[in-house]
């Protein structure tokens, strides 16, 4: 049949099992969004405020589903305007297809209104980018750039069509997906039994589990292990959700700002077993005497990661999920009671704590996962108030966690939450954030509004920019240079205006009532929680420290007294 490209565009999508995508309409896309028009009972487009929040929201509903998220934008400041969501998903390794539209091809490369390449621009930031210039080429490039975003390891691609394209005609034929099958070709035999030999050998094994282990969809076989040979398991940020934090042998979140438990027992461990983890400067600290007492086997779909960061004893590539079906039909069980019983003595004595006798960042989270039983999906912005959902919010399943870890994009959590709720709508949606990321992309509080759906954001109020203020605080002799937000803006108001009901809450009697009124509401709800600005995050290891450095403020004070 005979196809405009703007629909052959839309076709692909159908093709793809696109059912909802995000953007931001603009002239050199319009020939789109007019097939887009015609299609609107099959594809569910949803507009944002900003093609920033498109990109988030495609982001999220990528991490929230598993699916490919969909965005698309006009040419030139639309188009870089996806630009940080674009990387936000890269650096997270999230499958997401970005399609923008530029000016015809008479006008390419003559500065015309609204020209971008930004099929350039975008060339770092994605597995693969195209400028498609010929319609002859146009169905093949949407398809391939899918298979690209969800092979491997996923992560972001761009589809840029020129104008033209998309109103000329041709013959158009539908075709199934290209099916994406686990690759199991570098799983080399030998790779195995050598590290089936280190985990027999083992006598304090730990196992740190990173994004991977979400992605891979390994969560049944990484509990197997875990229990299987006894070792405790820590997680990144990125990791949340992989391994149940409600598990007897979680030990927490591993870096900066994970727990004493999770810290000191990597660095006790005689065999640290990662499981698709990149060994972030915030986990590892001191790459040099990372996990000092441990031989290191690294398991991850991407050779480029292993040995990157980090040197390890031995690794596997492959598919986390098929390499631990493999490992697990060699590994017998195995019992270490010493080394778990020293484990749950350190989780005793080192539990994370926070002020009990004012309204705190850590008791509105904790309340939320009380009130939640944890079955709620959790977004979040990027500072203090991130750290503690990862601490105090028990993840127990994979894909309940959506947030910013290797580019830490303020402004990330609202967008991803709206695409979130859109991916699964059967599911609580909660976006958590601070007073400076809400400022940034606030003006999506109107799109949830027009989605119509419930959805929750809690602003952890603190009128500073509370991490940055926390580094100013311990590093900077407490020079808080332009981190005070002591203006007038009020986000109740502001939230009320876009249609959204509001709630503040200033004292920790208000938080319970405040969340189940928030959490049954048939709409958005805004909760504006105020905090003291010197509220700090802890445990904390100082940025190159060696993890097991880590310290709280128990500790600070023990120093402060011994001088």
């Amino acid at each position: 049949m005979q196809l405009t490209g703007a629909e052959i565009i839309v076709e692909c999508l159908k093709e793809q099992g696109v059912d909802t995508v995000f953007g931001y309409p603009g002239g050199a896309i319009l020939n789109v969004y007019d097939a887009l028009y015609e299609y609107k009972d099959e594809i569910n487009h949803i507009l944002t405020s900003h093609e920033q929040g498109a990109s988030h929201a495609a982001d999220g509903y990528a991490r929230a589903t598993g699916k490919v998220g969909v965005c698309l934008a006009t040419s030139g400041p639309g188009a870089t305007n996806l630009v940080t969501g674009i990387a936000t998903a890269y650096m997270d390794s999230v499958p997401m297809v970005a399609i923008t539209a530029n000016v015809g091809r008479p006008l390419l490369g003559r500065d015309s209104f609204q020209e971008v390449d930004i099929a350039g621009i975008v060339m770092p930031i994605t597995k693969h980018s195209y400028i498609v210039k010929d319609i002859e080429k146009l169905a093949d490039t949407i398809r391939k750039a899918f298979y690209i975003a969800k092979s491997g390891r996923p992560g972001p691609v761009l589809v840029d069509v020129t104008k033209d394209v998309t109103a000329a005609k041709m013959e158009y034929s539908p075709r199934r997906p290209a099916t994406v099958n686990r690759e199991t070709s570098e799983i080399h035999k030998e790779d195995v039994e050598t590290a089936v030999k280190m985990i027999k050998a083992a006598e304090k094994p730990f196992i740190f589990v990173g994004g991977g282990g979400v992605i891979s969809g390994a969560s049944k076989e990484i509990t197997e292990l875990a229990h299987r040979i006894q070792a405790p398991v820590c997680d990144s940020l990125m990791g949340k959700g992989a391994f149940s934090g409600e598990d007897e042998l979680y030990t927490g979140m591993l870096g900066m700002h994970g727990t004493k438990t999770a810290n000191l027992g990597v660095s006790k461990a005689d065999l640290l077993i990662v499981l698709g983890a990149r060994f972030s400067d915030r986990v590892t600290g001191n790459a040099n005497t990372f996990a000092k007492n441990a031989k290191i086997l690294q398991i991850d779909i991407d050779a480029a990661e292993i040995n990157k960061n980090v040197m390890v004893d031995a690794s596997i590539e492959g598919d986390i999920r098929e390499v631990l079906r493999r490992l697990l039909e060699a590994i017998p069980e195995k019992q270490h009671p010493e080394w778990i019983a020293e484990i749950q003595e350190m989780k005793a004595k080192y539990p994370l704590r926070y002020d009990h006798s004012q309204l705190t960042g850590p008791y509105v989270i904790e309340k939320l996962y009380e009130l939640t039983k944890g079955d709620a999906i959790i977004s979040t912005d990027v500072g203090q108030h991130q750290m503690w959902t990862a601490q105090y919010y028990k993840f127990k399943e994979p894909r309940t966690l959506l947030t910013s870890g290797g580019l830490g994009t303020m402004g990330y959590g609202l967008g991803a939450a709206i695409g979130a709720k859109m991916g699964r709508p059967d599911k609580t949606v909660v976006n958590i954030a601070g007073d400076g990321c809400f400022r940034m992309n606030m003006n999506e509080i109107a799109t949830a509004v027009r989605c119509g759906k419930p959805l929750v954001q809690i602003v952890l109020n603190n009128h500073v920019l509370g991490m940055v203020r926390q580094w100013q605080t311990l590093f900077y002799d407490h020079r808080y240079s332009h981190t005070i937000l002591n203006d007038a803006v009020d986000f109740v108001k502001i939230s009320e205006g876009m249609g959204a009901k509001a709630i503040r809450v200033t004292k920790m009697e208000e938080v319970e009532p405040a969340l189940k009124e928030a959490l049954a509401a048939d709409g958005p709800v805004v909760l504006d929680c105020w905090i003291d600005q010197d509220l700090s995050v802890f445990p904390m290891v100082p940025a190159g420290a060696n993890i097991d450095d880590v310290f709280d403020e128990e500790d600070m004070k023990k120093d402060e007294q011994s001088i």
